[in-house]
């Protein structure tokens, strides 16, 4: 067994933020003596090739900086690993992933010295049609906005993410702005632990962790480690009922709302009668038909016991 920590660094992960973290990065290796190798991401889906190559030659231990983007790119190659210690370090601009673990948004000093204490703890993932997502999966309104987006070149297959370019800051606020006022909802045949329904869904989001977009606790009673999805569905509003909506998400006060559906189940299917967005872990895919299942304990990884992580324990 290598003992070697692979260490993955997305340079560009929060708009350069990781790259200005490298040199304390390499001090805090040195600081507790972690033999470790240091390797840059050079382009999507980069972070995943590189952690599948060294769990291949044997390596046990794959560390990796960046955002939640980088953190799916390798989970992508540990899934079916499960002696395969992963460690997290937040670099990037959401953060939503690191909340399950227990570290700070950015690493503090009593961060660090958790995090090379080394306390592991294995964690459920996602499948979504045979792609897999640790943080949290979107359908509706979320999926509607990173559609927007993105400019699309082409569509590849369902089965596949389509090939699409982001857009600014400034185009992403107006799409938030415009998908709130003329979003259309969808109606869908949801299937789970033997029920059948169909919805016109506004938002639906299923959570392995509790946040996404930075601020939007939509499932807040998620653990990563209890075998199960936390699911909120919020059906069709009106334009002040979605504005009241997001604003009691981000207060944690929606649960009651009479709009809202909250289960917990490992296995749900979503089904409509024409291609929808969807988002795993922000990653854009499209297709009529959704099949999504826990995957319990599919990743070994580090963690803060001391933190406020989404775990039970």
């Amino acid at each position: 067994m290598k003992k070697e920590r692979i260490c993955i660094v997305n340079p560009i992960a929060g708009n350069g933020f990781s790259e200005s973290q490298i040199p304390f990065l390499k001090t805090m290796l040195e600081k507790h003596s972690i033999p470790s190798k240091i390797i840059y991401t050079e382009k999507k889906g980069h972070a995943a090739e590189i952690a599948a190559d060294f769990i291949k030659k044997g390596h046990k231990h794959i560390l990796a900086m960046g955002g939640d983007g980088t953190f799916s790119e390798v989970a992508q190659a540990l899934i079916g690993h499960p002696d395969v210690i992963f460690g997290p370090i937040s670099a990037g601009t959401g953060n939503d992933f690191i909340q399950i673990l227990g570290f700070s948004d950015h690493f503090t000093p009593e961060d660090w010295d958790s995090y090379f204490e080394e306390n592991t703890i294995m964690m459920d993932a996602g499948n979504c049609n045979g792609h897999y997502f640790i943080n949290g999966m979107g359908l509706g309104m979320d999926a509607q906005v990173a559609a927007e987006n993105y400019r699309h070149e082409h569509r590849k297959p369902p089965s596949e993410t389509a090939e699409v370019k982001k857009g600014g800051k400034k185009k992403y606020i107006w799409h938030i702005v415009k998908t709130l006022l003329f979003y259309r909802e969808k109606i869908a045949d949801i299937t789970y632990d033997g029920n059948n329904e169909t919805r016109s869904i506004f938002l639906n989001s299923i959570g392995m962790g509790r946040r996404m977009a930075g601020s939007m606790y939509l499932t807040p009673r998620s653990l990563a480690n209890d075998g199960l999805m936390d699911i909120c569905m919020i059906r069709k509003l009106g334009i002040f009922g979605r504005l009241g909506a997001l604003s009691r998400v981000q207060k944690q006060t929606h649960l009651d709302a009479p709009y809202v559906k909250y289960i917990q189940t490992a296995k749900i299917s979503y089904e409509f009668n024409q291609e929808v967005p969807s988002h795993l872990d922000g990653e854009l895919y499209f297709n009529k038909k959704f099949d999504i299942q826990v995957m319990p304990a599919a990743i070994k990884i580090i963690y803060n016991p001391k933190g406020k992580h989404f775990f039970k324990v």
